[in-house]
């Protein structure tokens, strides 16, 4: 939904006995006064540019049913103050979904979770003030009641705290990423994690291996975005060229679909990467060929099943260490089924010496403070992707954030293949620091995050 449309939704209606809201921040909507940005974003106290920053309640709180990318039905969240101010997120969902992963939604979807938020959340959140994630996120957490979050789903849980951090934005006048707790006080663009070819569970007919990624860095958002995209197109001219009388797709994510075996797709990858890399070294841009094999979905009974090979996690580490060598992978995300926190120290030891990639947990961490802390101490990879509907809060998120930060590690913020056209990931991806940002190439759920970076570039600080 566009700004334009949402400004024309009818008014939210107050939950019952609704508490009168309290005073907004100086220039928030209806006040008229100058817009000032709170001191520090995650301090949330007085200002020291005069005064103090007097703290705005949520007047209005509503949960829609709305749809991913792949037709899927999701939440979206609206929170509001008296003046005006309105704070929205839209939840995505996954296809290759980690065993530690929060429920999505309660048993019986998104209408039971749209009934459970009218019935028990929405008056609870109304007066809560907008300068308090911590609180707002321990408050969504309680009413769920459980630690899995299957009473509310934690897409119904992400989509309210990233709607609640954006209408704290609204409030202060700041962008969404100013307003998140921790983050810099100048943005850093991360590189972008591209899917130009899909394959295991985001394709029908492809790779056992489930994205082939082009990993680009630039000086700013834009360069980087042409890069990826001329990859995207250089690999579908060789597959065409490959299978001329072939019908080709295009995945969940917008990579193209062939029937092709894991080691072909890496060569055409690879010769495209290679090709953009040497055309625009000269304008500061860099590609290199990634992977995310996502091997919890090719492992069975001990084994890793790929068409032309079976291999056990020993042979998976060296098979993975020798792609990483001859093809020079900057990027390797869940080489290992996602229990297997030794197999990841031992390639990440190995790959060390062959130039030192990020290797990623994804399933094997799925956001979970606790279980980074298990690979931080076993030296399981060197990168955590974060993706906030993993653990159903922006908070949770943070602390894996912080984490990986204290450990030395990387961060990737993450897209899901059912994903919502929402910028708020390209926000979060400056909030974080993160290395990268995982938001595919192509489709304009994707294209809507990285012209969100575009557009941050382009924009002075605040």
């Amino acid at each position: 939904m566009s700004p334009e449309e949402r400004s024309q939704l009818p008014p939210i209606p107050p939950a019952p006995h609704a508490p009168p809201a309290g005073p907004t921040a100086p220039g928030s909507a209806g006040t008229g006064g100058s817009r000032r940005a709170p001191p520090s974003p995650f301090s949330h106290g007085p200002s020291t540019h005069g005064g103090s920053l007097p703290s705005a309640i949520i007047a209005h709180a509503r949960l829609l049913r709305v749809f991913d990318s792949r037709g899927n039905a999701t939440a979206e969240a609206y929170l509001s103050t008296a003046s005006g101010a309105l704070g929205h997120a839209a939840a995505p969902s996954g296809a290759s979904t980690g065993a530690t992963e929060v429920h999505a939604f309660p048993e019986g979807g998104v209408p039971v979770a749209l009934e459970r938020f009218q019935r028990k959340v929405a008056e609870r959140l109304i007066g809560f003030p907008i300068d308090d994630q911590d609180g707002f996120d321990r408050l969504l957490k309680e009413l769920d009641g459980t630690s899995e979050l299957s009473n509310l789903g934690g897409n119904t849980t992400t989509a309210l705290s990233i709607a609640y951090a954006d209408l704290r934005s609204k409030v202060w006048g700041v962008p969404l990423w100013r307003a998140i707790p921790g983050c810099p006080s100048e943005p850093r663009f991360p590189a972008l994690v591209g899917n130009v070819i899909n394959g295991g569970a985001h394709a029908v007919g492809g790779p056992e291996i489930q994205e082939y990624i082009a990993f680009t860095e630039a000086p700013d958002p834009g360069k980087a975005v042409e890069a990826a995209v001329a990859v995207h197109r250089a690999v579908g001219k060789r597959l065409r060229e490959k299978f001329p009388k072939g019908a080709l797709g295009r995945g969940d994510e917008g990579g193209w679909v062939a029937p092709i075996s894991s080691v072909e797709a890496l060569e055409v990858l690879s010769v495209a990467c290679h090709e953009v890399h040497d055309e625009r070294h000269a304008q500061g841009v860099s590609v290199r060929p990634g992977l995310d094999l996502a091997a919890s979905e090719f492992y069975r009974k001990g084994r890793y099943v790929y068409r032309d090979q079976t291999l056990d996690p020993d042979g998976q580490v060296a098979f993975v260490s020798k792609l990483i060598e001859r093809y020079g992978l900057a990027y390797v995300e869940d080489p290992l089924e996602e229990g297997d926190f030794a197999g990841f120290a031992r390639l990440t030891s190995r790959s060390a010496r062959g130039g030192n990639p990020l290797i990623v947990g994804d399933d094997l961490y799925t956001t979970h403070p606790a279980r980074l802390e298990r690979g931080l101490r076993e030296g399981a990879g060197n990168a955590v992707l974060l993706k906030v509907n993993q653990v159903g809060t922006l908070t949770d998120t943070l602390r894996c954030v912080e984490l990986a930060r204290k450990g030395g590690w990387s961060t990737v913020a993450s897209h899901r293949s059912g994903e919502v056209p929402d910028a708020w990931l390209a926000h979060l991806s400056v909030a974080f620091g993160s290395r990268g940002i995982k938001c595919g190439v192509l489709g304009g759920e994707r294209i809507a995050k990285l012209n969100e970076l575009v557009r941050l570039a382009a924009s002075p600080t605040p």
